[in-house]
Order: C-alpha cells, then sequence, then structure tokens
C-alpha cells in the first residue's frame, strides 16, 4: 500500500504544514479588512462624501 503524498511548494519550512481552515479565513479577512481600509481611506481623500442615490445598491426612481 502506497500513501499519497502533497507536493510542497517552496522551500519555507513553515509551509510545510498545512494551514487550517479557519487560519486562512482569519488571514484572508485580515487582507480584505486591510483593503478596504485603504479603500475607504482613498474614497474619503477623493471627496466620497457626495453620495448618490446609488450608495446602497439601490435604483433611483
Amino acid at each position: 500500500m502506497s500513501e499519497e503524498t502533497v507536493p510542497q511548494q517552496g522551500g519555507d519550512p513553515a509551509a510545510a504544514q498545512p494551514k487550517g481552515l479557519l487560519q486562512q479565513m482569519e488571514e484572508l479577512m485580515a487582507a480584505l479588512n486591510a483593503d478596504l481600509s485603504a479603500l475607504d481611506a482613498d474614497f474619503q481623500s477623493t471627496g466620497g462624501a457626495r453620495r448618490g442615490p446609488r450608495e446602497e445598491g439601490g435604483m433611483a426612481g
């Protein structure tokens, strides 16, 4: 009987251990939060305070 092996990417020893789903989700949420914060700062600096009727995805009329 043979075991299937998953090829490891990179030479980082930390990459040898597969990440748990929760850790992956936490990392993705942290990255998303950082991106949203940067977008919000950019939006605020470009005069985003003038909001139209489509702000919440609604349609005018």
